[in-house]
């Protein structure tokens, strides 16, 4: 197998079926800086979807998005949404609020027949996300969960070379997630630690998804066991269990992925995947706008190869309307998600008990 002609080879968006079609037109939920910053100027540039309805806490901060978004014509708040206005404006919602509020706005959604991209994680609890999948599934509508990873050029060719063996049966995955998370947002009572808004706690539930999803994308393979251990000493964490927090997701066949998280340490991003024939590793691995590297080193030879950087924002919602549009579920679909809910609640809870938890 030669390394160069997979390289060259490789098709970035590998996913896309059609090139034209729609719009499908999304109601974004939740008017944060992620959706202000990242979502909403990735729609803009798509080519298969467009923002239509703003939906927010007041009709003051919807129309203050609305007003700098050309398609956008209509501007509600979360009660004028629940209660139908504009429903005709709009065929799908991109729910990107707390994690709590997440199961409110997509059963209303899907009460209405639209599809829903949901951020991640799902929920704050397993159980919640798992009202999210029967809430969708009960309307017949289409549920995709947001990580952006899985249209990740890196990833995916990354992917393609473990799932091809040109690295050998895996053995062993490394992968790590920190920023400082009260130098971004510096507001102590942000939701991300508040246990009633974040779920379980902050580390893993904010960070984890990337490394968690990732390697089982990778893999594609899930876990059967997790060994985690977690803790807080900074101020702003006492009531989260996870400033920082370190896991081993043991996986069929003898494949350990060792991960660690943490909210309150210097930026950095890292995943390497170790097989029986040679070794992969993303460097950086999971910030978005970071050009990514892919290193792989098989047979005493190591080459280096430079991904073409793409918003990975807008590759998401590509993503998720060509489904829509071509009638095919997505992969990260909404059992995809609990899966990794799964796996986040047995992080924590061998964290509290000190014991490994079989999946």
């Amino acid at each position: 197998m030669d390394l160069q002609d997979q390289f060259d080879g490789f098709t970035a968006r590998d996913w896309q079926t059609i090139e034209e079609g729609g719009p499908v037109r999304f109601a974004v939920i939740g008017l944060g800086w992620w959706t202000r910053d990242e979502a909403i100027p990735a729609i803009q540039q798509a080519d298969l979807c467009e923002t239509t309805v703003a939906v927010s806490s007041t009709t003051a901060k919807a129309e203050s998005v609305a007003e700098s978004v050309e398609t956008i014509d209509h501007a509600l708040t979360y009660d004028e949404f629940h209660d139908g206005a504009a429903r005709e404006a709009y065929n799908a919602v991109y729910v990107a609020t707390p994690n709590s509020k997440h199961l409110e706005y997509v059963d209303t959604a899907a009460g209405f027949g639209k599809d829903v991209l949901c951020e991640k994680p799902m929920e704050a609890t397993l159980e919640r996300a798992e009202a999210v999948v029967e809430a969708c599934r009960d309307r017949d509508v289409t549920l995709m969960v947001a990580y952006r990873m899985q249209t990740e050029p890196a990833v995916r060719w990354a992917r393609n070379l473990v799932q091809t063996g040109f690295i050998g049966d895996p053995v062993h995955v490394h992968s790590h997630l920190s920023q400082r998370l009260l130098e971004m947002i510096p507001n102590p009572d942000q939701w991300r630690l508040d246990p009633d808004l974040t779920g379980y706690g902050t580390s893993v539930m904010d960070l984890g998804p990337y490394p968690v999803n990732t390697t089982r994308f990778i893999l594609d393979e899930d876990p059967i066991r997790v060994t985690a251990q977690a803790g807080s000493t900074g101020e702003a964490f006492d009531d989260v269990p996870d400033e920082t927090a370190a896991f081993v997701l043991t996986y069929p066949n003898n494949c350990f992925a060792a991960c660690t998280v943490s909210q309150n340490a210097v930026q950095s991003s890292r995943l390497s995947i170790v097989g029986l024939e040679g070794e992969l590793t993303i460097e950086p691995a999971f910030f978005p706008h970071h050009p990514r590297k892919v290193t792989v080193a098989r047979s005493g030879t190591t080459a280096s190869y430079e991904v073409e950087m793409v918003d990975q924002m807008l590759e998401e919602f590509e993503y998720f309307a060509d489904c829509v549009l071509s009638g095919r579920s997505p992969v990260p679909d909404g059992p995809h998600g609990v899966t990794d809910m799964r796996i986040m609640k047995a992080i924590y809870d061998s964290a509290e008990s000190n014991e490994p938890i079989q999946l």
